[in-house]
């Protein structure tokens, strides 16, 4: 991969991005493979759901997001959406076992 200021085009930023947006959706894959794994250790829908560690986790996406120069609000954003997606597959997971 190029660092952003050594592309000399366009086509070549783009590239570069599409080359991370699949590495994105490949780390989301494999998480999505963990979160199914566990399924097998909840007891309950409540504990599917676990409102606070989904809380404590979005706080502490935040926090890495500010760390990162990104703003907090977008991130918090995409991980619950995101996670609300994954809950609700463990859910079928977890009603299926």
């Amino acid at each position: 991969m190029k660092d952003p200021d050594e592309c000399a085009n366009i086509h070549e930023v783009r590239e570069e991005i599409d080359i991370i947006d699949r590495e994105v959706i490949e780390a989301l894959s494999k998480r999505f493979q963990y979160v199914i794994a566990a399924a097998r250790f909840k007891t309950s829908e409540a504990n599917v759901r676990a409102a606070d560690r989904f809380h404590d986790m979005l706080q502490q996406r935040r926090e890495w997001a500010k760390e990162s120069g990104l703003n907090p609000d977008v991130v918090e954003n995409i991980y619950r959406d995101l996670v609300n997606y994954y809950i609700d597959e463990e859910l079928k997971h977890y009603k299926s076992e």
